[in-house]
């Protein structure tokens, strides 16, 4: 089940959400910074404004500043575009690149891209004793509203699945893929309730419904996708994140973390193995996870994307499943469908290091 055009939401889905925050330079109390602690991080801020990082205007609106991301580049063929953000989340600033998906703490951001003024930083604030156990290095003045949040359950309007006719189109579709029908639940006209959370959709002309997959962790909803059910479609997965400082995944709510993790290319997919979670998107970054994963990337040996998935994850030093040659479909879902073990597929062709270099360079050769 392959990551489809989860990318194609219309500019300006990747918003914050929150109240109104003042960015202010002006030098906190002295009791919680040195003069030369606000200097060094004036110094920081000042170099993105005068766009000595990069060939673009540094951009703010509201809460959220722009520019292009220093870790991936961003665009290679549009200099223009620029997918790297600071935004504002419980009184801080932290970054995050919507191509490459890298998420930082300011301090993180600075020790990578300016080590030089992360340590006059860090030193400043050492002497005049705010960093170390129990303190922090200080963080900027904000004057801000009083955030609006959502109900504890956007999805409580929406029909689940599993409370359809037996004769809907969505329910036969699940049916018919063996998958759970309480797990996810039916919104009659996306774009319109979509904008009722979120304003996503400028125009909701032709409208359609869409199966909604809940994307929750730990601390609640942060986000969903809308799979399309009808075949002309032009775009089968919608993701809308109600907090662009989560990272795109399906399943957390139900993982053991202490177990080895499966990653799976769709939430789909995730139902057929135990202990797994699903990307939701081609940015999906989970390097800032301390957990064990297994990557189950779709079996399609001529795709040079997935190939290079799988190269690139496995020269990260991740365990990857590579198929056998006999097992012809390309996805979990398919497997379970053509009556394969799925869980037994998985743990026993699992690799690393050599060993999964050799079986892929060996599975690609069609």
């Amino acid at each position: 089940m392959g990551l489809d055009t989860t990318g194609a939401v219309p500019d300006g889905v990747t918003t914050v959400l929150g109240g109104v925050v003042e960015f202010s330079l002006l030098p906190p109390p002295p009791q919680a910074a040195s003069p030369s602690t606000d200097k060094a991080t004036n110094d920081f801020f000042t170099k993105f404004t005068a766009d000595i990082y990069y060939p673009i205007k540094f951009k703010k609106t509201n809460t959220t500043y722009n520019f292009r991301c220093p870790y991936c580049g961003d665009s290679k063929k549009n200099k223009n575009r620029a997918r790297g953000y600071f935004f504002q989340k419980k009184g801080s600033y932290i970054f995050k690149c919507h191509n490459c998906g890298v998420g930082r703490t300011v301090a993180n951001f600075l020790k990578d891209q300016d080590p030089e003024l992360f340590t006059q930083y860090t030193l400043d604030a050492y002497k005049e004793g705010v960093s170390g156990k129990g303190t922090k290095v200080p963080t900027h003045n904000f004057k801000f509203k009083a955030p609006v949040f959502e109900s504890a359950d956007i999805f409580s309007t929406l029909e689940k699945i599993s409370d359809l006719n037996k004769t809907h189109i969505a329910r036969r579709y699940l049916e018919a893929r063996k998958l759970p029908l309480n797990s996810f639940y039916f919104c009659p006209k996306f774009k319109e309730w979509t904008n009722t959370h979120k304003k996503v959709f400028k125009d909701t002309r032709y409208d359609e419904s869409r199966i909604i997959i809940p994307l929750r962790d730990k601390d609640g909803i942060f986000g969903y996708q809308g799979r399309s059910v009808y075949p002309q479609s032009k775009i089968r997965y919608i993701t809308v994140m109600l907090d662009d400082s989560k990272t795109k995944i399906y399943g957390m709510d139900r993982v053991n973390e202490k177990e080895t993790i499966y990653v799976t290319e769709g939430p789909f997919d995730s139902h057929f193995i135990d202990n797994a979670i699903a990307m939701c998107g081609s940015d999906v970054n989970l390097s800032g996870y301390d957990y064990r994963f297994v990557y189950t990337y779709d079996n399609e040996p001529r795709s040079r994307e997935i190939v290079a998935k799988i190269t690139s994850t496995i020269k990260a030093g991740h365990k990857v499943v590579i198929f056998p040659k006999s097992i012809k479909e390309k996805d979990l879902n398919d497997m379970a469908l053509a009556g394969h073990d799925v869980q037994s597929l998985v743990e026993s062709n699992t690799y690393s290091g050599l060993e999964a270099t050799l079986k892929m360079n060996e599975w690609k050769k069609v």
